[in-house]
């Protein structure tokens, strides 16, 4: 694992990762000016059949210079590029997350060498507990708003000015005009979508039943390990940026059991039938 990068040696490194994509999508001039960027979480690697058969171009995390491989099961740890319903798209299928040892400025280089591309939109996707108590395991939630209580942020350090200002705004970091189109893509296709508050923790360990109480009552809706710190470096980039939990797993205090993570594979799958389903008919709308 490298030293963790700030500054202009951060950025360095981000630019180098950034050619490197580049160099792999040059021989394809459909892709070669990506506008929409998919981030999969846990159990969601079937958002990739969205894209046509062909052209694809797929890279392995582990051939992107100074960017972590996504190694916790679930999460394949390459990036494929395609088209969508006649928009050029990057899919980061899988993510590395800061409990596996990564800062938040490692764990979000990527995404960052990414939208150094010029793309527009993110669509960032997670597998999370449903604090709220009428959420149920299967149930997609629109990310309304986010509460990032990992105790990092990924912005630390001298700031990179070429993607943003040493300040951003967070207020409305999920686009609202992108959250009214992905609600009524819901009407349309039958697919049902909570709204909610997303609190991101630094994990790895789940949630104590004190813990699950506490973050409800300070008003989450979802609970992960992932996705704040996305939202955060899009933002800074001025970016919109549209993120969605599928909720894997009740984590109220009242609990019998407290989750796994093979569960939460298992149920990412189960749901993700749903997310593709609206995602079909959601991203043509989203650039």
């Amino acid at each position: 694992m490298q030293v963790a990068a700030s500054g202009p040696e951060l950025d360095r490194r981000i630019a180098e990762a950034t050619d490197v994509v580049r160099s792999h999508l040059a021989d394809v001039p459909e892709l070669v000016r990506p506008r929409l960027a998919i981030v999969l979480g846990s159990g969601l690697g079937a958002v990739v059949e969205l894209l046509d058969a062909t052209p694809r171009v797929r890279v392995p995390y582990r051939d992107i210079p100074n960017v972590p491989d996504a190694a916790v099961e679930g999460h394949a740890g390459e990036l494929i590029a395609g088209i969508v319903r006649g928009i050029p798209t990057i899919i980061l299928s899988g993510r590395a997350h800061p409990y596996e040892g990564y800062s938040h400025r490692e764990a979000t280089l990527l995404l960052r060498a990414v939208l150094a591309l010029g793309i527009g939109t993110v669509v960032l996707t997670n597998a999370a507990g449903g604090l709220n108590p009428d959420f149920e395991p299967g149930d997609i939630m629109l990310i309304a708003d986010q509460i990032n209580l990992s105790g990092e942020n990924p912005l630390l350090g001298p700031n990179l000015d070429r993607f943003g200002p040493r300040f951003p705004p967070l207020t409305d970091a999920y686009d609202p005009s992108l959250r009214r189109a992905a609600r009524e893509a819901g009407e349309r296709t039958g697919v049902t979508l909570r709204e909610g508050v997303y609190v991101m923790l630094a994990g790895p360990a789940y949630e104590t039943r004190a813990e699950m109480r506490m973050l409800r009552a300070l008003g989450g809706d979802a609970v992960g390990m992932s996705t704040a710190h996305e939202t955060i470096v899009a933002r800074h980039a001025e970016r919109r940026v549209l993120g969605f939990s599928l909720i894997t797993n009740k984590a109220t205090g009242e609990v019998d059991t407290g989750a796994t993570h093979e569960e939460v594979i298992e149920m990412g799958r189960v749901g993700a039938t749903g997310l593709v389903t609206l995602l079909d008919d959601l991203l043509p709308r989203l650039t």
